[in-house]
């Protein structure tokens, strides 16, 4: 009998791996009412699960993602003031699913972000690009590291899809992992968001999200937040623990027409649960589709060995000098052992 006399009467495990924290926050932010419009598709009293039967499947689909590693934090010395940086390896790429599953594009960069005055750091495991940021604190560096992968996953989807925006034209649907803000110009692209941890529903339209039986969708609606955007739930697959596992939601430009919108929510719907992936195959599943998760793998590869990255690092700060007359170049440069 658990304290205060009640009792327990069922126990479920989480399908995510604890390292990744929770795909549903018990603690989530909630979004005010008047920033989200439920009604775009249908009145929120009629909200219902919506099927994708009918729906034209992709004849192909795209996923972007990108991964980040930071290989170590740097000690710099600015004329005898100490600053904060760090060394990261980052990429992007993006796999196009079809008969077949290939990554059409993949590309790695190596950074070194901090105050003005941070300086190229030439190492065995290549050259840490100097990447300013306006403050050393951690968040901020962190920060300035996500928007270059940012960045790389943009330019790797205009790699693979030079004219991104006929995808909507070939029947082929671009899928990329993460919210789409600070994508803008992967035109025609759908933001894939596994976790949940801002509550823009309530009422009738929440509950319809966990009434969601695999492959469907709840009707769209429009985020305006500090970027509008419309968007969407659906369930990839039965999941066990929580009401809203196994669900998904998915983001498209608000200035994609709403007739757009609903043919992309209904692609999605028809054809994203069959890449969910399983647990004992993922530890995120099945919320981390297998092409993502594929394209995750590779690009860490290729990211090379954590350990021989650090080793050219302590070198190359251990052997660091100013350029001579530089004026702004830090002094020394360390790694922390």
């Amino acid at each position: 009998m658990s304290e205060g006399g009640k009792r327990v009467d069922s126990l479920s495990i989480e399908g995510w791996s604890p390292e990744f924290g929770s795909p549903v926050e018990t603690d989530r932010d909630e979004v005010p009412a008047a920033q989200v419009d439920a009604g775009a598709e249908l009145p929120p009293a009629e909200w219902r699960p919506l099927g994708a039967a009918g729906a034209m499947k992709p004849a192909r689909v795209y996923f972007v993602d990108g991964v980040r590693r930071i290989e170590a934090r740097v000690w710099m010395s600015h004329g005898g003031e100490p600053s904060l940086g760090i060394c990261a390896s980052y990429g992007a790429g993006v796999v196009r699913c079809g008969r077949r599953a290939e990554i059409v594009a993949a590309r790695v960069r190596r950074a070194f972000f901090g105050r003005a005055g941070v300086p190229d750091l030439v190492t065995r495991a290549g050259t840490f690009t100097a990447c300013p940021v306006a403050d050393d604190d951690i968040r901020q560096l962190v920060n300035g590291l996500q928007e270059r992968m940012g960045q790389l996953e943009i330019e790797v989807a205009e790699t693979a899809l030079p004219s991104a925006s006929r995808s909507s034209r070939d029947g082929a649907l671009m899928v990329v992992d993460g919210p789409l803000r600070g994508r803008q110009r992967i035109a025609g692209a759908t933001g894939y968001v596994k976790s949940h941890r801002v509550q823009y529903l309530s009422g009738e339209p929440r509950a319809t999200v966990a009434r969601l039986a695999p492959g469907q969708r709840t009707p769209v609606f429009l985020i305006q937040t500090t970027w509008t955007r419309y968007s969407w739930y659906l369930r990839l697959t039965r999941a066990e623990g929580h009401p809203w596992a196994g669900i998904v939601r998915c983001e498209a430009w608000h200035d994609t027409g709403l007739g757009e919108v609903k043919r992309l929510a209904d692609a999605t719907a028809a054809v994203l649960p069959r890449f969910a992936s399983e647990p004992h195959k993922d530890d995120r599943a099945p919320q981390n589709l297998y092409p993502i998760g594929g394209l995750e793998r590779e690009l860490r590869r290729r990211l090379g060995d954590t350990g021989m990255v650090y080793r050219a690092l302590r070198r190359a700060a251990g052997d660091y000098r100013p350029r001579h007359g530089s004026p702004t170049g830090p002094g020394t440069a360390a790694v922390p052992p």
